[in-house]
């Protein structure tokens, strides 16, 4: 990680307010794309990590039972709760907790995120991974910054100051580590992509 976990959330928490209004077509393709892919049961409960503003939480709540949304930044969580409040959904909390301390130990079926988890470093990532391999999810959807190919130095996605992506082969390894198979492999952008991982 490039950045302290106070540095990003103290970060988050300035940019709060108009999260919303700056994202690229990119980011809304993985929003719906992994809204697609979580596809949760009505009796599911979902863990979605990196909640921010609360795209892939509230979008998943109408679907699914319960929905845990966990983030390092308050000012992004007090957005997603404004927003639950306006759409009147009471079945989706947020809370603090971090991918490798989510601060959540009941049943989980299903494991969200998205454009969160390029801030940690790979060993990091494998770690992360692993914390939400021990929830138990039958299924997880991770949408990120994430390489196919080699990556345009003149030309990142991501911001390299305090981003760290892994190539999909690498995020690919540490599931399958875990005991999870790759069902689905989407690309949006030769560095953006969304990963759907399924108990074996």
């Amino acid at each position: 990680m490039k950045k302290t976990v106070d540095e990003h959330a103290a970060r988050f928490d300035e940019i709060a307010a108009d999260y919303d209004d700056e994202k690229s077509p990119e980011y809304n393709e993985c929003v719906a794309l992994v809204l697609e892919h979580a596809s949760p049961e009505p009796d599911d409960t979902v863990l979605d990590l990196g909640c921010g503003t609360g795209a892939i939480a509230l979008g998943l709540a109408e679907k699914a039972d319960r929905v845990v949304g966990r983030d390092i930044s308050e000012g992004m969580m007090d957005e997603a709760r404004r927003k639950a409040d306006e759409r009147g959904l009471d079945n989706v909390e947020f809370g603090q907790g971090r991918f490798r301390e989510p601060n959540y130990d009941g049943d989980v079926d299903v494991v969200t995120s998205n454009f969160a988890m390029h801030h940690l470093s790979n060993e990091e990532k494998r770690e992360a991974i692993s914390v939400i391999a021990g929830l138990g999810p039958r299924k997880v959807v991770l949408g990120d910054v994430m390489f196919f190919g080699e990556p345009n130095p003149e030309e990142p996605f991501y911001s390299p100051e305090v981003d760290d992506p892994a190539t999909v082969g690498e995020l690919a390894d540490a599931f399958t580590d875990e005991g999870y198979a790759l069902t689905a492999v989407e690309m949006v952008h030769e560095q953006v992509g969304v990963l759907v991982a399924e108990r074996l």
